[in-house]
């Protein structure tokens, strides 16, 4: 089980994410218009680099719904692959079974 300081840190930045993700789409826009100014580009661009580190979405991990590791998560199951082995040995998730030749 990872740290609980771990998983809570991982969802303070989720909330972060959200929180500012208006606010980050609304200047990228701006940047990325050919049709606005330079000016009005680069002072977009400072108030972009000015926001927190956090509040931006590639710093979300990835983490398993029942173990909290960070490592080797499934994205379509959102738990890890120790825990996708458990429950397909288990039988816990239709459809996927152990391979044995």
């Amino acid at each position: 089980m990872a740290r609980l300081s771990s998983i809570n840190s991982a969802d303070r930045i989720r909330k972060k994410v959200e929180a500012w993700k208006n606010r980050r789409s609304k200047l990228k826009a701006l940047i990325m218009n050919r049709e606005a100014s330079p000016e009005e580009r680069f002072a977009a661009q400072l108030k972009l680099a000015a926001m927190p580190r956090t509040s931006s979405a590639t710093r979300i991990r990835n983490r398993c719904m029942i173990t909290g590791r960070a490592r080797g998560v499934y994205r379509k199951f959102n738990i890890s692959r120790i825990m996708l082995r458990e429950m397909a040995s288990e039988g816990l998730i239709p459809g996927m079974r152990k391979a044995s030749w």
